[in-house]
């Protein structure tokens, strides 16, 4: 019966390896949920549709956009955290009325598509909607600076439908120092503190990616339940701050907690952090105004000089084996219990291993874990059992927080 399997396989052009691949990963997703940590499609909508992005059609939605309707269900995606950013430039009210209307979006998209979409709060909410044949839709608030400083803010991000609040995006803030910028605070303020146990309380996920390790240490130190990485990688094998150093990942085992590997080759290839530095002198060298630039005011002549460098110095190669090789790292580190994925899809544009175009992909990245000796138990733990266990013992805290004596 097998021989004949093998045979049938074969004369369709597909190994029987990656037939039994393929039933082994829809298997497991079929009982548990794949839930990504972090996608910035409301964005992206924004950005690209403007005003009609409360009508667009978004079923099917191609370039630039790495998320779709029919890519989630060919990706067997059973819950996503969308994100709802804004730009950390913008005023502190700004910021505010801005992440309101990125979370009317959600709800409405969640509204327009009843049969695919149902907004989630809780961890059991995941599993009834996954299991009716839908997308469990939760919400992730992506930057502190979205709150304006103001603990009420909050508690209204949190009663429209807001899991998660990541403490930082690229800059600083007033009470917590981010990864991408020069520290103020040493980590946490008392204020930023104040954040984390309100966070505990509400029963919203910490979530510690942009945040600078001095503030992972603090949040971590502080935080009364399990905390995130929404969409973050392995320091170890990428020097980029954004991304989980060993020692960290220590801690967020003792946590209870999970780091959810971002895609974005930046994050994931250490060669290319390196070139894509290269690439940003290069233009700066090549252009920057007033005077710095070789060829400033000379656009041409800029542009054709950056396209010989870019000729002479390729991109180096990032492959769905990087993202893997992340994935392997934490779970050796931390181990397999505090691992999962966050992709950033519509984050970081096309800037994605060859093998994650989209989301479509992650039954592709499970079959190369699948390959590397993974079992279904751990497959199904990084795919989705993780987090639901970190939600549930968020719930847990902010129900026992309840209880507590004021």
């Amino acid at each position: 019966m097998k021989r004949a399997f093998a045979i049938a396989a074969l004369s369709l052009g597909v190994p029987a390896s990656a037939q039994d691949a393929t039933a082994r990963i829809a298997r497991i997703l079929k009982a548990t949920p794949l839930i990504d940590g972090h996608n910035d499609w409301p964005d992206t909508l924004r950005e690209n549709e403007k005003d009609a992005r409360w009508t667009a059609d978004l079923r099917t939605r191609r370039a630039p956009y790495n998320t779709d309707i029919a890519r989630l269900r060919k990706g067997m995606v059973g819950g996503q955290f969308w994100s709802v950013w804004v730009s950390p430039d913008l005023p502190g009210p700004q910021q505010v009325k801005q992440t309101l209307e990125q979370i009317d979006l959600v709800h409405n998209f969640v509204a327009r598509y009843p049969a695919d979409f149902e907004l989630a709060r809780t961890a059991a909410d995941v599993r009834r909607i996954h299991r009716s044949g839908r997308i469990a839709s939760l919400i992730g608030v992506e930057g502190g600076g979205q709150i304006d400083n103001s603990l009420a803010v909050l508690r209204t991000y949190h009663d429209l439908g807001a899991g998660y609040l990541t403490l930082t995006h690229v800059k600083t803030i007033e009470w917590a120092d981010s990864a991408t910028d020069a520290p103020q605070h040493d980590g946490l303020t008392p204020f930023g503190e104040q954040v984390v146990l309100e966070l505990n309380r509400l029963g919203m996920l910490v979530d510690l990616s942009h945040v600078s390790e001095a503030t992972m240490r603090d949040a971590l130190r502080v935080s009364r339940a399990p905390v995130i990485f929404s969409h973050s990688s392995a320091r170890s094998l990428d020097d980029h701050p954004r991304n989980v150093s060993d020692d960290v990942l220590k801690l967020v085992a003792a946590n209870g907690g999970i780091v959810m590997v971002n895609f974005a080759e930046i994050y994931i290839s250490d060669a290319y952090r390196r070139w894509s530095a290269e690439e940003a002198a290069e233009h700066v060298r090549l252009s920057a105004p007033p005077y710095g630039g070789l060829y400033v005011g000379q656009p041409a002549k800029a542009e054709a000089a950056f396209a010989e460098w870019a000729k002479a110095h390729p991109a180096p190669r990032v492959t769905l084996s990087d993202v893997a090789d992340h994935i392997d790292r934490i779970a050796k580190i931390a181990g397999v219990d505090h691992v999962g994925i966050g992709s950033d899809f519509d984050g970081v544009g096309n800037a994605l291993p060859e093998g994650l175009p989209d989301v479509a992909a992650y039954p592709a990245l499970l079959a190369e874990l699948a390959r590397r000796g993974w079992s279904d138990a751990d497959l199904a733990k990084l795919a989705g059992e993780n987090l639901l266990r970190v939600m549930t013992a968020v719930e847990r805290v902010a129900a026992e927080s309840a209880k507590a004596p004021a």
